[in-house]
This record gives structure tokens, sequence and C-alpha cells, in this order.
């Protein structure tokens, strides 16, 4: 039976565009509405997407709804009415949800309904069955605040239907009680052919904008085709700010206070960038750095005074001391940016207290201080305890000024800069390497680069469960929102107070608002918007705070994130939403992704059908492995003693080279990501296996090389570190079998000096592939497709079978089984990296990726350490692997055990005699 794939995407604001290949038209299947409708009422959007959809067959077929929502936004709602009966999804605290939960593990490609997309994307996608000639509705809700970034929203949507639809809608209704200062529509979605579709209407506090294009024009547009629209329509506005008070609304016994003024005189800044330079900035990061810094030295003012440090495990300084602005210290600074090279490890903490010293050896009256940190790594040098640093540095700071830490790219521990920068007032964001880097990480300067006031304290009188109300800084194009429960609804005025410094003096800022017997401004049907308003802010700005948390503290935090979550019905990081189907279909799980880690999968996030590692690991010899999700490793013998850097740099605090591949931009929405059950507890499908190895010295002369063994890693239930073993190298192994769908997998370990796999192979049903470092040749039992990996991005499908070649990735779905080869170099070998990102089943399978998570114990008080496997009591050690997931290969601890311990069986029940 064929099955119909529906691709619904709606992209979140404030985001850039993304984009991918149109999809193949699918047969049998009419989507004949597709509406989304999204009411932007004082800044907080609820957005509805309306699929409906028809199975023309005379027999029954899975369908499929997929749509992309912004990573700030929280699902509140979604249904699915199938023959005049409805289906509601059921938000439930995550624990409860946790059997749904592995059920949709087990089930492959249907694991998990939410997933981490691209830079601000979490995609939610289900399937129904659907019966012969029956129609079902998709209904999804999600609920956002925007946030007015340099003096604008911005709403953006994207849409890429497989087909052109008759009753294609867009409606978009924003109301903002103190009027629109401006509004933009742009996108491709509203250039060339489609312009014409786009309307927009202003009258008074409100706008509209519609988007209806026609069936003729969704096949015409740039673009667009057989497979109907593919762009995005982005809805830039901002409002009217009469009052330099700000602007408070009220309604049922809840208040939003918006403060952003414009009647401030800039406040001049004393501005330190501590950039990173160690070795894994090799190539594209540190020349996307060194431009970046050249724009944002070319924008300060001349009353700014600044200050650039450079680290790897060595500290240098362009100048001791802040130096003004000038144009000939921005010239000078400008020159020593230029001359940055890559190079050694990575000193965070010496790095970033030499810059703290730097702001704290030149206090200026009337100016504001602000530390930038950009890394792309984890600290491997000097003082490597995360947490230490974090002390080290909260306590040099003392609160004096804001620490923004930029992470760039997905090798970078990004819990470590989160709490680090949440510590001391700032912001953590993740600088995606991409090839727009730079102008990430300039237009990140540009949100702090004007700062207004200085020591923001919101005060309200007859209030009571107020948000945040101390803001360390105010910058221009920025605002400040904060909401809270009103004590008294008979109260007839409410008062705001704000008290903040600016540049030459303390400045007040007072208002009272009438309340008595009236809702400021409130749509009709959205009387309850400030109410949800406030429950969002309050549950974002816990979770923020609860990672700072220790104790009963942190409980108390979790425990009002979790009933607020649960009354407003907000898939949050502590709730699941049990998607229910109709009698006989399984139970799916929608869990909230979250921005941790490592390579999008930091801490607790995982890849379908993948192992995640949670929690803090520090590998021995200083070797940073927090939160990373990992693959495949190979034997990593005891450190040798630190030889010196190589040529070009090393990230590693043993000298390891901390390069070896050539530069690759992962398309990380590639991947379906979703969360685990717990904020510190890695789950997975079943062991994760990619074979790497640390480098050697070479051998003695007229001797030869030894095979290095390969070492794997199987993850363990509800621990933060995974087990390793190792394996011979040389041998053919049994990587995984399914029975039940004639699935099988088989590789060959390279004899010596490899990383990995010589050759793999492939068995579906009738199907055959062979992948080798030199090509790649698929048979379905008739023809055969012969690939090589440099050709350019190549799609082969057949019934059941999809193959997706995209630079050196060879993406393979078999029936329910997903897996990714990869081709790697290094030191001029090449080697094959086999991931799976998709297994059948939670059980036992045959093969080393068909074991489950192993639960084990430590054993207290032993030394040597011991860990209690099985009933079996086995002593282990401290070790290390790399990780080829990722092109930086990062070093991550486990414990090294005996392969028969950690398999449950003897290497002979795992090799075969032929591929």
């Amino acid at each position: 039976m064929d099955r119909a794939l529906i691709w619904l995407s709606l992209v979140g604001f404030f985001l850039a565009s993304v984009t991918s290949e149109p999809k193949t038209k699918q047969q049998n299947v009419d989507i004949y509405s597709f509406h989304i409708n999204s009411t932007v009422t004082s800044r907080y959007a609820i957005t509805v997407i309306t699929s409906r959809v028809a199975n023309s067959l005379d027999e029954s077929q899975e369908v499929h709804f997929q749509v992309k929502i912004p990573k700030n936004a929280f699902i509140s709602k979604f249904r699915m009415t199938i023959e005049g009966k409805t289906y509601d999804g059921i938000v439930k605290q995550k624990e409860e949800a946790q059997q749904q939960y592995s059920q949709a593990v087990s089930r492959g490609q249907s694991a998990g309904l939410v997933s981490s997309v691209g830079r601000t994307l979490e995609e939610f996608k289900t399937s129904v069955t659907v019966a012969a000639l029956s129609k079902v509705t998709f209904e999804l809700t999600y609920e956002e605040l925007l946030k007015r970034r340099l003096g604008k929203y911005e709403l953006l949507i994207n849409a890429q239907p497989t087909q052109p639809v008759a009753d294609f809608k867009i409606d978009v209704h924003i109301h903002e009680n103190r009027g629109i200062s401006f509004l933009e529509v742009k996108g491709g979605l509203s250039t060339n052919e489609l312009a014409s579709a786009v309307t927009t209407t202003r009258s008074g506090p409100e706008s509209w904008v519609k988007f209806y294009p026609t069936p003729e024009q969704q096949k015409k547009c740039e673009g667009c085709g057989e497979n109907g629209l593919n762009g995005d329509l982005i809805i830039i506005y901002d409002v009217e700010r009469s009052k330099s008070e700000g602007e408070v609304r009220t309604s049922q016994g809840y208040f939003v206070h918006y403060f952003a003024p414009t009647d401030v005189q800039r406040i001049p800044k004393n501005v330190v960038f501590v950039i990173d330079r160690s070795g894994s900035m090799h190539g594209r990061k540190i020349e996307q750095t060194r431009l970046a810094m050249l724009r944002i030295l070319g924008d300060l003012s001349e009353d700014d005074y600044f200050g650039i440090i450079t680290f790897d495990s060595k500290v240098d300084t362009w100048n001791r001391e802040l130096l003004k602005a000038t144009q000939s210290n921005v010239e000078d600074a400008k020159k020593f940016v230029r001359e940055i090279t890559d190079r050694g490890s990575t000193d965070i903490n010496a790095a970033v207290l030499e810059g703290v010293e730097m702001i704290n050896r030149h206090p200026r009256e009337g100016s504001a201080s602000i530390l930038i940190l950009l890394t792309d790594g984890d600290p491997t040098a000097g003082e490597t305890n995360p947490t230490r640093i974090q002390n080290n540095i909260r306590e040099a700071i003392g609160k004096k000024f804001p620490l923004y830490c930029l992470g760039f790219g997905f090798d970078v521990d990004f819990d470590f800069l989160e709490k680090m920068a949440l510590e001391n007032e700032g912001v953590a964001r993740r600088i995606y390497e991409d090839s727009d880097a730079d102008i990430q990480l300039q237009g990140f300067y540009e949100e702090v680069a004007t700062p207004l006031l200085t020591n923001v304290q919101m005060k309200y009188t007859g209030a009571e469960n107020v948000t945040q109300t101390d803001f360390s800084h105010y910058y221009n194009g920025s605002e400040i929102v904060v909401a809270g429960q009103l004590t008294d609804n008979n109260l007839e005025t409410f008062s705001t107070e704000v008290i903040a410094i600016s540049k030459k003096e303390n400045v007040k800022y007072i208002d009272t608002i009438a309340t008595q017997g009236r809702s400021t401004g409130v749509l009709s049907g959205f009387e309850n918007f400030i109410e949800r308003l406030w429950a969002y802010l309050t549950v974002k700005q816990l979770l923020g705070k609860e990672q700072l948390l220790k104790g009963e503290k942190k409980k108390a935090a979790k425990k009002e994130v979790l009933d607020l979550s649960l009354k407003y019905n907000f898939v949050t990081p502590l709730t699941s939403m049990v998607v229910t189907k109709p009698q006989g279909e399984e139970t799916q799980v929608a869990h909230k992704p979250k921005e941790r880690g490592t390579t999008q999968r930091r801490g607790h996030i995982q890849l379908a059908g993948t192992a995640s590692i949670s929690g803090g690991i520090t590998a021995r010899g200083g070797f940073p492995s927090r939160g990373r999700i990992v693959n495949t490793y190979q034997a990593a013998p005891p450190p040798p003693p630190p030889p010196p850097p190589p040529v070009g740099g090393a990230d590693f605090a043993q000298g390891f080279p901390s390069r070896g591949f050539p530069s690759r931009d992962y398309d990380y929405h590639d991947y379906s990501v979703f969360s685990s059950s717990d904020h510190h507890v890695g789950q997975v499908n079943g062991p994760i296996f990619l074979p790497t190895f640390l480098p050697t010295h070479p051998p003695p002369t007229n001797t030869a090389p030894e095979a290095s063994p390969v070492r794997f890693l199987i993850q363990a239930q509800d621990q933060s570190e995974p087990l390793c073993y190792d394996i011979p190298a040389s041998q053919r192994l049994r990587l995984l079998q399914d029975p039940s769908s004639d699935f099988s997998m088989n590789g060959e370990l390279i004899e010596s000096g490899g990383t990995g796999f010589s050759q793999i192979t492939i068995h579906y049903k009738t199907d055959h592939m062979t992948l080798s470092t030199s090509g790649i040749i698929f048979s379905d039992g008739q023809n055969a497709v012969k690939f090589l990996w440099n050709q350019e991005p190549t799609t082969h499908e057949t019934d059941s079978v999809s193959l997706i070649l995209r630079n050196k990735e060879m993406d393979v779905s078999m029936g329910n089984t997903r897996v990714v080869i990869l081709l790697r170099e290094q030191d001029g070998n090449s080697f094959l990296w086999p991931a799976v990102r998709q297994r059948p089943s939670t059980t036992t399978l045959p093969g080393l990726f068909g074991k489950p998570p192993v639960a084990y114990t430590a054993v207290t008080l032993s030394h040597p350490p011991k860990l209690k496997i099985q009933d079996q009591e086995v002593q282990v050690s401290k070790s290390t692997a790399t990780d080829y997931s990722i092109h930086s290969a990062p070093r991550v601890g486990c414990w090294l055990v005996p392969f028969q311990v950690a398999m449950q069986g003897e290497l002979s029940d795992f090799t075969v005699s032929n591929l």
C-alpha cells in the first residue's frame, strides 16, 4: 500500500529562511484546505494551523501531518478529527508519559512528535490511518511572546506544501492598543507573481495581512511548481511609543507592562571581546570571526572604550588597558584582529577573568560595561572544571556588569555557557556555523551596542506573582516586559514605577492607569491573553532560573513550572503531550526539545534511534565531554605525555590534533531530534557505535604497525556516563539485524592504522547495498545504481527505500530503519562511519546496534572503581574516545569494560564470515 507524506511547514518569527529540495508530489492525497491563522495581541501571538486532507483511494492509507513552529513557542493544543470524531492531545507530566514515550521511540520514524530543526525551529509531526475515501482534519495551536529586537517585531511564516491547495489562506491579525508605527510585508511569497495575493489593511490599532494565492499562482511563483508553494511571508512591525513610562494593559485580574523608552541619551560603553583562537576555530570559524570583529570595531562610537583578548592555552591582549575608540586605536585594533590565527587548547577561565580584570581596572562614571565571550569548545587547559570556572567568574564579576556568551557551532558545551551567562545577568546564544556566521555575530553585537539605562528596577503597587523586575541593562531597540496578577480587582487605579540610571543621572518613570470595571483594549475572544502571557513569561523565566538553583529551591521552581504548564496546557521541558489516535493505532508523545550541550543534542537531547550522554563528564587528561551525543568511538590507549602542539595548533590538553577532516557545514534540520524524559538523564533506543581512535606515535623502525583496537560505546540506563569496550581490528561484524523486516547491516573494520570500517553492506528484502570508501552500489535485485562520494547531492527512492547522498554522507531509510553512513578522513586515511538514526524496536536485536541500554550502578568506596552490571561486579577504568559525528571530533569520557560484560556475550556471537 502506498504511503502518502504530506509536508506542511510553518516557520516561527525572526529566523533565517530555511530552504530544502522540493518534495515529490504525493498521489491520492488531496490537501483541499490549508489555513494558518495568527492573532497577535500586544505582542502575544496565538497561531492555529488547520489542514484538511482527503484520501482519494478506495483503500485506507497513512497520512502524515508535519509543520514547523518557533523554538520559543509552546504547543498548547493539538487535535485530529476523523469521520466526525475528535482526538485531542493531552498535556501530562513528563514522567507520566514515559511509557508512551518509550513506545514512540521503539517505532523508529514515528518516535517523538517534536524535534529541533535548524536555528529557531521545532518540527511537529504525526500520522494517522485514514479510511478509503475519507477525510481528516489536523489542528495545531501554539503560543509565543514576540521579542523586540533592533526596533521591530518579526513574524515569519513559511509555506511548503507538496501540492497546490484549492483553499489556501494565511491570515495575520495584529492588535496593538497604542497603534502600529509601521508595518511591512517581505519574503518570497510577497514578490513577483504572488505580490497580488498579499493584501494589508490598517485601521487604528489593528492591522490585517492576508495571503490568498490561487492554485495557478501557487504553481507559477518563483520556487513553486507542481509541488506548490515554497517560500516565506515575513510580517515586520513596531508600535507607537508616545509615553516613556511604557504601556500597561490589564484584563481579568492580570496586567502586563511594556517598557521601551526612547527619550534617553545613549550611555558610552566599556566593552571587552574575549575571542577563542584555539585549534578548533580553524578555517571558516576564525575567518568569520575576524570579518565580524572588523565590522564591529568600525561601528564603535568614539566615546566608547574597548579591549580585545584572544586565547588558547595562553591569553593575549591587544592592550592590557581599555582604550578609547579613536580612529587611530580602531585601526590598530583591526590590524591585531587580522592577525588572529588558530592554535592550541582552550583556557576559558583565564581568558574571561582577564576580561573582568580589564574592565575593573577602568571604572568610568556614567558608562555601561559589557563582557562578550566567543568560544567554540569546552575548557581544555588551565582550570577545566566547569563548576569551578563558573564560580570563579561569578565571584570576579560580582553582578557589576553582564557577561554574554556566544557559542560557535555545535562542539560547544551550551549548558556550561548558558549557566555562566545567566549567573552574570547576561544571555547565551548559539552562533550557527553557516555562511552567515559573521552576520550573526555582528547582529548580536548590534543588539547590545547601544545601552540606554542600567540597573533598571520595576515596582508595582497592588500586584503579586510578578515576573522578573530587575534588569542590569536596557538597550536601544529592545523592550522590557513584566507581567503579574492584580491583588485587588476592585482597585480603581494601578500604578507602575521604574527606577534606573541613565547617562547623567538617576531617572524615574511613574504611571497610573484606571482599571475599574474594564479591560484595557482586549480583543473579543482573547480576554484571557494577558493571563496566558503571564503564565508563558513566568514559565520561561523559571526554566532559566531553575538552572541556577539547588536543593529545595530548585524543586520548588520545577514544581511551579510543572503546575503552570499543566494548567495552561503548555508543552514545556517538564511536560509532554500524549497524542491519542483511533483505536488500534499506537499513542505518540510530544516532548519539548531543548537548546543544550553540543551538536544540538545537548545533555538530554537525542537523535531518534541514537544515544545521548547527559550531565557533566570530564575525561581523563582534562578532555571535557559534557552533554555530547556519541555515535561511535574507537579505541583510545592511555594518553602519552603531551607532545608539543602540532603545526596549526591543537584543541586538546594532551596535544591531539583538533581537526582531521575538510570543513563541513552540517544541515542539522535533516535529523529528527527529540528530548529525553528527564533533564539529567539520557535515554536511547540502543547502543551507538562510531569507530574512531586517537593518533598514536610512529612505530619503531622496521617494526610492523600493530592493529589498533576499535572502541565502541553503549549507552547506560539512567546514567550520565556511557560504557565503552574494545574490539580488535580486521573483524567482520554484525551491526544490526531485524528479522521481522529482513533488514540487516554488517561491516568490516579496517585491518590496521584505520579509524573505522572499510566496507559496510546493507540488506533489505531483495535490496542490497555495498558501501566502501571508493563508492556505493545499490541493487534492487534487477537494476543497480552507482554513487560516488564526491558527486552532487542525489536522491534515489523506491516504494520502501529512500537514499539521499549529500556531501560525503549517505542517508539510508529502509522500512522502519534509518542509518546514516559517512565517509571520513584522518591523516590521509579514509574510513566509513555508521550511525543508526532509527531502529524498529527497544528490545534486543541481533548485532552490536541491537542491544538496548545497559543498567549499571557504581560500587561505592571501591578502589579501583567497580560497576555492578547484570548482578556482576566488574573492575572498570576511566577512559576517553573521539566522536566523529561532528567534524571537530570532540573527546568524550566513558567507563571502559570488557566486551563480554558490556554485550553479555562473546565476540564470536557478533561476527560474520561474509558481509
